[in-house]
């Protein structure tokens, strides 16, 4: 026997409430991503790569760690934990060089 109507209606409500958060969580991400692109001049994949470094040593989830790199960006203020965790990454994934900028 399948699930009756309101049970019905009631997991795909859910399921659209877990689609929401989900794409809400891509934004952050991917405006976190553009913001480590823009300041640590490397490309989209290497500023993954970056959040996911940072997530990974400091076993914040990857979520949480693109929303303090935004609040960072807005208020200018972030942990030290991240900071330094940052900084180790941008080291290894760049600077990439700025089209336009040999031998400036």
């Amino acid at each position: 026997m399948g699930e009756s109507e309101p049970d019905r209606v009631t997991a795909l409500e859910a399921e659209v409430g877990q689609l929401k958060e989900a794409m809400a969580s891509h934004a952050v991400v991917d405006q976190a991503i553009g913001m480590v692109v823009a300041l640590g001049r490397v490309t989209p994949d290497q500023g993954w790569q970056v959040l996911k470094d940072i997530s990974q040593h400091t076993n914040i989830k990857l979520r949480n760690v693109a929303e303090l790199i935004l609040i960072w960006g807005r208020r200018g203020d972030i942990p030290a934990a991240i900071h330094a965790e940052l900084e180790d990454a941008l080291d290894r994934y760049g600077p990439t060089q700025v089209p336009g900028t040999e031998g400036e």
